[in-house]
């Protein structure tokens, strides 16, 4: 691919770039970028972890030099998993067999632990001199990144510690690019801002979009900032009833899509559309088979998530075809996952540990 093609691979099946003219300067002037991912191993694995698992595919593809960070620590702050860091360690290793299974070609990424990280003096100097350069205010505004609220850092002062360490991780690793879901966009405009003080490498935010739970928003949706919407109603392993996870059996997916919310003629934060827009449209050459009778219309093949979004607004598809269509689909793109977890007993193993695990939000 030429550097305009590459980009905009990039690009696809993200809600922002900042800034698209930064990454395409990026891979006009370098060979191998540098890009990572953190995330906190937290527990069982849902589909919403996919949409990002296909962006580090598209990065890899495109020749980044990339590196996933087990943010360890940082989840030990966060409280997941009752903070306990072995098993934290442990769903760690559960995300890369997930990985694997998932087609991305692990041995093409550098696993990073963040005990490697903050085990180094030098991060911890790159980390003050951050500090020096940002207001309590807008730390306490970044707490979002978390899942948390501001008011939360009052009774654990680790959590103001933790925005500033996601940054300290973008300036120590030297990165170019920094990828993340939509509700990492305050830590990483925060590492921007920072960037300019410091005079260190401002990197370019790749956000992805995340999946709303399953229960869909209700008539809870009162704030407007979209990082707290995403924060509030995304899926989330510490509500179970909000997600599908990549082990879950068929008649588990299908139970679960069939209960969820899916109202008629609506596609804005409509989960059965959101798997199809952001997980199985995607795919190369995939098409939605929507089977009826031939009372209801017969079935028809939907060949882009355009036309699934206009056919069902214009109420030409039922809610639950379209459940039992995305059910179906999303199975098969499941299959290799399970799969991999079914014929490799560590990640067997590390499964039933995590099961038994008191997946904590």
């Amino acid at each position: 691919m030429n550097i305009e093609q590459t980009v905009e691979n990039i690009v696809s099946n993200t809600v922002e770039v900042v800034t698209v003219e930064e990454l395409k300067k990026i891979f006009e002037e370098k060979k191998k970028p540098r890009g990572y991912i953190g995330y906190e191993p937290s527990g069982l694995v849902h589909i919403g972890w996919l949409v990002w698992m296909n962006k580090v595919k598209d990065l890899v593809n495109a020749g980044v030099d990339f590196m996933v960070l087990e943010a360890t620590w940082h989840a030990y702050i966060n409280d997941k998993l009752g903070g306990d860091l072995d098993l934290i360690r442990k769903a760690a290793r559960f995300v890369r067999k997930v990985m694997e299974g998932f087609g991305i070609d692990v041995s093409k990424i550098k696993f990073i632990d963040a005990e490697d990280l903050v085990s180094d003096k030098e991060y911890w100097g790159i980390l003050i001199r951050a500090a020096k350069n940002v207001s309590l205010a807008r730390v306490k505004r970044a707490l979002t990144i978390m899942g948390r609220k501001s008011s939360e850092a009052e009774t654990d002062f680790s959590k103001l510690i933790y925005p500033l360490m996601q940054v300290t991780d973008i300036f120590y690793l030297d990165l170019d690019i920094a990828l993340g879901g939509t509700d990492q966009r305050k830590a990483h405009m925060l590492a921007r801002d920072i960037a300019e003080k410091l005079k260190m490498k401002k990197p370019v935010a790749i956000h992805t979009p995340i999946i709303t739970g399953l229960q869909g928003p209700g008539k809870r949706m009162e704030t407007t900032e979209i990082d707290e919407v995403y924060a509030e109603f995304k899926m989330s392993k510490s509500k179970p009833e909000t997600a599908i996870f990549v082990h879950d059996s068929p008649e588990d997916i299908r139970r679960k899509i069939k209960k969820a919310y899916c109202p008629p003629r609506q596609v804005e934060f409509n989960p059965i559309i959101e798997i199809n827009k952001y997980l199985l449209f995607p795919q190369q050459g995939f098409k939605l088979i929507i089977e009826r009778p031939e009372k209801y219309g017969g079935t028809i093949i939907v060949e882009s998530i355009e036309e699934l979004e206009k056919l069902y607004v214009e109420g030409k598809i039922h809610p639950l075809d379209l459940k039992n269509a995305t059910a179906n689909a999303l199975i098969k793109l499941l299959k290799p996952v399970r799969k991999k977890i079914e014929s490799d007993s560590e990640a067997q193993e590390l499964l039933e540990e995590l099961r038994k695990a008191k997946i904590t939000r």
